[in-house]
């Protein structure tokens, strides 16, 4: 069973199908079956497993941050996975400059946040590369985590201060990151809610 204190980098015996199956048993928004089941979830196993994250953990950020791929930020075009860049900034009229923009059709404003081109070339390797800065310190990475952490931050950066600030999910919290910054804010208990959303996956059963 998962808790506030899992890593971020850990192997799991937990399939494709059974994770895939924990978010279809829910209202899942625009996406279909077929987007989850063939494109969405098995992209999150090809990237995780080769550098260590944890796919179940990873899948069960996107299902806590996206409100299982409902939210307005999930949808497409913006396909954004777990928040990134959403820092709040909002407004009722069009900004000047649109990088970085997305009128919420949900609020009816506009707000900050990152949009990605794709799922599988875009955003998840934004989401996993982002959670190994988090998980590792600059330094500590094999060549294949640093270059997926390399491609993450080109979509947006991470002071170095919080390189390998998390490695356990307790931490992707502001309260509870030494460097008093994080992935959510303040985020007192995140780690413990992404860790019951992963154990729902292990309970998930796989009809045959």
């Amino acid at each position: 069973m998962y808790t506030e204190m899992s890593p971020i980098l850990a192997a799991t015996s937990v399939s494709v199908a059974q994770t895939a199956a924990a978010i279809v048993a829910r209202p899942t928004g625009e996406y279909t079956e077929h987007d989850i089941r063939g494109i969405i979830v098995p992209a999150y196993y090809e990237l995780c497993v080769p550098v260590g994250v944890d796919p179940v953990l990873a899948v069960a950020q996107l299902i806590h941050e996206t409100g299982n791929l409902t939210s307005f930020w999930a949808s497409r075009p913006q396909r954004n996975p777990a928040g990134i860049g959403v820092n709040g900034r909002k407004q009722p009229d069009r900004p000047a400059l649109l990088t970085n923009w997305a009128f919420n059709t949900q609020r009816n404003q506009w707000e900050m946040g990152n949009s990605f081109a794709t799922w599988k070339d875009d955003a998840i390797p934004a989401h996993i590369g982002r959670l190994l800065a988090y998980a590792l310190p600059k330094g500590a990475e094999t060549e294949a985590q640093r270059n997926l952490i390399a491609r993450a931050l080109s979509y947006r950066a991470l002071p170095d201060v919080m390189r390998g600030s998390a490695p356990v999910l307790k931490q992707l919290g502001r309260a509870h990151n030494p460097t008093g910054q994080g992935w959510a804010s303040p985020g007192n208990d995140y780690g413990t809610r992404v860790a019951e959303t992963a154990n729902r996956i292990l309970r998930t059963t796989v009809s045959s």
